[in-house]
């Protein structure tokens, strides 16, 4: 398999060859605003450097991080300078992970289980860090006669380990997000758990007691996004989650909390690149 220069191509192949692809990325691409995309994402962290908002949630990035995103998980990398980044983001289509698993061992485990403790966050020592590059070495010189078979067997090998990796991370490691700016992370949990409701800078203002322009100011520098970008791509993909687990177009729209049909029709679009009916219709097949 071939490594591409960019998570955006990364991405695209994946969506189209239904599997999964690998970008190894030395410079920073224009940074993406808050996002979704229905890939799972492995980012692997090689030089450290950044921070990422993931949902609700801060982590800064060492060297050897290893983060673990699904399909529904709306994220950012914050604090962007000019330093050189490098890291290896792997894109993988979903149902290609659950082919790949049997009744005894379950690799989407890693990507779909969420309990209290859990944690997007895996710190790989020395010795993980050079497994892992090995798996990933071995898919991408796989070539000729049964490079298809290699580059499964590698990927399978590198799931087991990540989700063997991950089961004990969330025991080791109950609390290992970034604490940034406590008046950010505050009207980060306010907004999540009001997410379903009408959210704005005024009645945000209202509620901690600061001006519009102050809150708006220290959640950009925190965040690196806006306060309503960051709603838009949070109920957003809260409407995914609940499309994906069957429900109708109508119940997605009044449980992520859009205020009008319009605007949820609208962003949903523009943002998952189709239709939400569309969309429910092709996670139900």
């Amino acid at each position: 398999m071939e490594e591409v220069t960019s998570c955006r191509i990364a991405i695209e192949n994946c969506a189209r060859t239904r599997t999964f692809s690998i970008a190894h990325l030395y410079k920073e691409e224009k940074a993406m605003d808050m996002h979704i995309h229905d890939c799972y994402e492995l980012y692997y962290s090689i030089s450290g450097g950044k921070q990422f908002l993931i949902d609700n949630r801060f982590y800064s990035i060492a060297p050897g991080d290893l983060f673990i995103i699904n399909q529904y998980e709306s994220h950012k990398l914050t604090q962007i300078d000019n330093s050189v980044h490098e890291r290896i983001v792997l894109s993988i289509h979903p149902e290609y992970v659950k082919k790949l698993s049997t009744a005894c061992t379950d690799l989407d485990y890693c990507f779909s289980a969420r309990g209290d403790h859990f944690q997007h966050k895996i710190s790989l020592n020395a010795g993980q860090q050079k497994r892992f590059r090995f798996f990933i070495n071995k898919i991408t010189s796989a070539k000729g006669y049964a490079q298809d078979i290699l580059e499964q067997t590698a990927f399978m090998e590198l799931m087991v380990m990540i989700n063997l990796l991950s089961n004990s991370n969330a025991a080791d490691n109950p609390a290992d997000t970034l604490k940034y700016d406590h008046q950010a992370e505050d009207i980060l949990l306010y907004i999540n758990q009001n997410i379903g409701q009408s959210i704005t800078v005024e009645q945000l203002s209202q509620h901690f007691y600061l001006s519009g322009s102050y809150i708006c100011r220290i959640f950009k520098q925190a965040t690196g996004t806006t306060i309503n970008k960051y709603i838009t791509a949070r109920r957003i993909s809260i409407a995914k989650a609940h499309l994906s687990m069957g429900a109708s177009v109508g119940e997605a729209f009044e449980k992520s909390g859009f205020g009008d049909y319009s605007s949820f029709f609208k962003a949903f679009t523009k943002t998952v690149g189709m239709s939400p009916k569309k969309y429910a219709g092709l996670s139900v097949s």
